[in-house]
């Protein structure tokens, strides 16, 4: 790790302090001094977004230090390695900053925050069994920094946040632990605003990059540094807290727009029409953008989001509140959309054997958590059926479903399959191979009318094939064979 600077003047000193916050040296020096590697960098959380923003970082710095608690992780990215999964271009990027000691790894935080003048804490905030955001990872990286934290340093959180942490929670804790007065350090949120799978070109970025400090030296300080890293605008807001909001708010509006365009596709059956169909053409006008319909909402961000104000504020959010249990439910009705196809056909579900394709929340990525399909196997599970599980990211065995292989499908005889995740894999369905069974597409991705299965289509297809076949249709309007490509800004897959 890079030697910390003695300096150890106050932002409010008469001395000019070498640190960002408090500086007084003239914008271009310091920007000077960041890109160089006098200013040393700490990153804590290596996982699927800390890893390639530390990358970042150092490309960027030249003297970055990643923290994470997993020794194994740490292994790997010392060997030059990359353990995240499906990011072009990361495992070039590790390599090349490692290799040229612009990055290093440790377990060891409070080592790391004595060693950085900034420190960006990129660890995940989820919830508690009572669906209360949990801060324990991000205020045990608090206490990391803190045991290191000088006069002038600078501390970035990128982690999502409920609204007012920084102010309420972060600052007093910073300060209590490390003894020092809050106004000699900065403190600012700036959020990733990044994806799965796109993480390197999000960062670089792809969209503007927002600032909000808990003062202006703060906001300042930071927008310098996000300045270097993002080819982007950044955006200076108000004060941390209104950073805060505007990430929360953005997860917020895709869960509340994704409950809208699920609570329309139910209806479907009843109005025997392709929902797909009317939201793709509603969506012709700027004005209206609804999102598609599907399964659930899965992933680390989404569902979340939500509970960071959901019983946290005295307003009543009827709205957000509803749009939560709408897709909360849509496992449910997926499975008892399955049901009633089965019904059909004189099969009951609890003697029924389904395989489930698709485990991970968003096709390509190795990602479970809140994932629809768990919520879909579960309940599958409880109403008794026998349940079997295809992902080619991750094994089904680990989440309740008995693993099969795509290869394996056509030695196997199931009375249905529930398609939840459109990896591309699942290209090499051979369809008509397949004994006949019940299909259930979650997500408009396959066309199977010209196999021998009874295929049901969730909120109809986009080419306006209605949930049931050809019912109020001519075959001729169907859909082209093949699976329909996944959206990953618009959809459930998100």
């Amino acid at each position: 790790m890079a030697e910390r600077s003695t300096d150890t003047s106050a932002g409010t000193g008469t001395q000019a302090t070498d640190r960002l916050y408090g500086s007084r040296l003239s914008p271009d020096r310091q920007r000077e001094r960041l890109t160089s590697g006098e200013v040393p960098v700490a990153v804590y959380g290596l996982g699927k977004m800390g890893l390639p923003l530390a990358a970042v970082y150092a490309e960027t710095t030249g003297n970055v230090t990643g923290v994470d608690v997993d020794p194994a992780v740490v292994e790997t990215i010392t060997d030059g390695e990359s353990h995240v999964v499906g990011e072009p271009g990361l495992d070039a990027l590790v390599a090349e900053q490692v290799d040229s000691g612009r990055l290093v790894a440790t377990t060891d935080g409070p080592a790391a925050a004595t060693a950085a003048q900034i420190h960006v804490i990129i660890v995940p905030t989820l919830l508690d069994d009572e669906n209360e955001p949990d801060l324990t990872t991000v205020e045990s990286v608090v206490d990391d920094i803190a045991a290191g934290l000088a006069p002038g340093d600078l501390v970035i959180a990128e982690s999502t946040l409920p609204p007012g942490t920084c102010r309420d929670v972060l600052q007093p804790h910073l300060a209590s632990e490390s003894g020092l007065e809050p106004d000699t350090f900065g403190l600012a949120f700036c959020p990733e605003r990044t994806s799965s799978g796109t993480a390197l070109r999000d960062i670089r970025g792809q969209y503007p990059k927002v600032v909000g400090g808990l003062d202006p030296e703060s906001t300042r300080a930071a927008t310098i540094v996000y300045d270097e890293l993002s080819d982007n605008d950044v955006h200076p807001v108000s004060d941390a807290t209104t950073a805060e909001a505007v990430k929360v708010f953005e997860g917020v509006y895709r869960d509340v727009n994704i409950g809208l365009a699920n609570e329309l596709g139910r209806l479907a059956d009843e109005l025997e029409i392709s929902v797909r169909e009317a939201i793709d053409t509603a969506n012709d006008l700027p004005m209206c953008q609804l999102h598609d319909p599907g399964p659930g909402v899965g992933g680390h961000c989404i569902p979340y989001y939500p509970h960071f104000l959901l019983g946290r504020t005295d307003e009543p959010m009827a709205v957000t509140e509803t749009a939560r249990q709408v897709n909360d439910e849509m496992p449910a009705v997926v499975v008892d959309r399955l049901e009633r196809e089965l019904a059909a056909i004189d099969t009951d579900l609890a003697d029924a054997s389904v395989v489930v394709l698709g485990v991970t929340y968003r096709p390509g990525v190795e990602e479970t958590r809140a994932s629809p399909a768990l919520g879909v196997i579960d309940t599958l599970s409880e109403r008794g059926a026998e349940v079997a599980g295809i992902d080619p990211l991750v094994d089904p065995a680990d989440y309740g479903a008995r693993s099969v292989a795509i290869d394996e499908l056509p030695d196997e005889a199931f009375d249905a399959a529930v398609l939840v995740t459109p990896h591309a894999a699942f290209e090499r369905i051979d369809w008509p191979a397949l004994e006949p069974m019940v299909v259930v597409d979650g997500r408009d991705a396959v066309d199977l009318s010209e196999t021998a299965h009874r295929e049901y289509d969730l909120a109809g297809s986009s080419g306006g094939r209605p949930p049931r076949g050809s019912r109020g249709r001519d075959s001729a309007t169907r859909d082209g064979a093949g699976p329909r490509s996944a959206t990953t800004d618009g959809g459930n897959d998100v």
